[in-house]
């Protein structure tokens, strides 16, 4: 930690002359930003420095005294730095981990390539793992963690997590399902929540067919009741009612949605484990990850409200309209969206199916409506596109990356999460071969 004490020491003792040009407040920020994830590890490490030397006195005052020694040591910490125990035991855990398990992980905290919160995630994540799974993976989770914002980290992290246990991926599936319940929370004034833990998919659906209808009664109403208010009374007219007899015609014919993401090779194997030895990519589902190989086979043989996307080319699949019309096409529209899973604004995990589909850039100023100038934004992101002073362009031969300028100068890049492939005809066997170098 000598070396901030340092650099604020210099800037104390010889601060900028006048004619020196001076740091943006943006600027400013960020360089705090950078100390406080400095201080963050030096408070670590002097924490398992505590931890340790009260595991020494216990070790003298016999083991059995540990566990009372431990929790002394949460309650000094936490009336020292007026938190809780329980928060004061999360990074004494923290500590301990990046200290002694992870110390590439508190090498890029002491020099602010991640956020203590990053690290949180970063351990709490990788830790639940299998030991052999954990080694193989680490490397991997810390670079993400370097490059994503705190948001995208953890979901990157999840599905990297995810994919490497898909070979346990329907086994856990199916031991959850067993805990799968409805139950009641009052929370007095006449209200209460209803708690229902199923399957995430259902889950997604029936939230997602809630909302779509809401937002159709809200468009209608006029504003006299919110979309909350709205989605809350659609769900316990479907609950108790069982019908939408009571909603206006053009929420009656709204069904669920989900996106499910099946590579063909995956629909030819037989388990999880053969898809995993056969190097394919786990089945997906928009905005949820992973999914067993046979609930993916039962979704794309079931409802065809169920979007079906396969890994592979579709004959006749439309991936420009050049300046002919403004408005994508349908399967234009469904490409954009499956390619990039979720809104293209840096950090945001709006899943695409709910984002606006807009023009990099703009149809007015000669952009054209094709696979390379198109990418979904939330409303949000979208409004801060067209009034908030951001540049977006996507960067060339990169698969649908967009670059956002803001209008302090810096640079954020939102890759997609999934690249068009291009097949060609292999020359060595008969079929069709990918090549992954760039998209269509």
């Amino acid at each position: 930690m000598s070396h901030i004490c340092t650099k604020l020491e210099v800037m104390i003792e010889h601060p900028p002359r006048s004619d020196e040009p001076r740091p943006g407040r943006l600027d400013v920020v960020v360089d705090l930003a950078a100390t406080m994830a400095m201080y963050s590890a030096e408070r670590l490490e002097q924490i398992d420095e505590l931890r340790r030397a009260h595991l020494a006195d216990a070790a003298v005052a016999g083991r059995h005294f540990t566990d009372v020694v431990m929790r002394g040591l949460r309650l000094e910490l936490a009336a020292a730095m007026r938190i809780t125990e329980h928060a004061a035991g999360s990074l004494i855990a923290l500590a301990e981990a990046l200290v002694h398990r992870y110390p590439s992980a508190m090498r890029a905290l002491e020099r602010a390539r991640i956020t203590e919160r990053h690290a949180e995630i970063l351990v709490y994540g990788v830790d639940e793992l299998e030991p052999e799974l954990r080694a193989a993976l680490f490397d991997r989770a810390l670079a993400l963690a370097e490059v994503h914002p705190v948001g995208e980290f953890r979901r990157q992290l999840g599905k990297l997590i995810e994919s490497a246990r898909v070979v346990t991926l329907a086994e856990r599936h199916e031991a959850a399902l067993v805990h799968r319940r409805v139950f009641v929370e009052p929370v007095g004034d006449g209200m209460a929540w209803t708690h229902h833990l199923g399957p995430e998919i259902e889950a997604h659906a029936a939230y997602g067919r809630a909302t779509a209808i809401a937002k159709t009664i809200l468009a209608q109403e006029g504003g006299t009741r919110t979309l909350d208010q709205i989605r809350a009374d659609v769900v316990a007219d479907l609950l108790i009612e069982g019908t939408t007899a009571a909603h206006p015609a053009e929420a009656r014919g709204i069904r669920a949605t989900v996106v499910v993401t099946v590579p063909a090779l995956a629909l030819l194997e037989q388990t999880d484990e053969s898809v995993a030895r056969a190097g394919a990519d786990a089945a997906t589902v928009e905005g949820i990850g992973p999914i067993p190989i046979a609930r993916a086979r039962e979704l794309c043989g079931g409802d065809a409200m169920w979007m079906r996307v396969l890994t592979h080319p579709e004959t006749g699949m439309v991936l420009s309209v050049g300046r002919t019309q403004y408005s994508p096409p349908a399967s234009l529209r469904r490409l954009v969206k499956w390619r990039a899973d979720r809104c293209m604004g840096p950090g945001c995990g709006m899943p695409a199916s709910r984002c606006e589909v807009d023009h990099t850039i703009a149809w007015e100023q000669g952009g054209d409506t094709g696979l390379e100038n198109l990418a979904p934004l939330c409303k949000g992101h979208h409004k801060v596109k067209h009034h908030g002073g951001w540049r977006l362009r996507q960067i060339a031969d990169s698969g649908g990356a967009v670059e956002w300028i803001s209008p302090a100068g810096r640079s954020y890049v939102v890759r997609p999460e999934r690249r068009v492939p291009a097949f060609t005809v292999s020359s060595e066997r008969t079929g069709v071969s990918v090549d992954d170098r760039a998209p269509f």
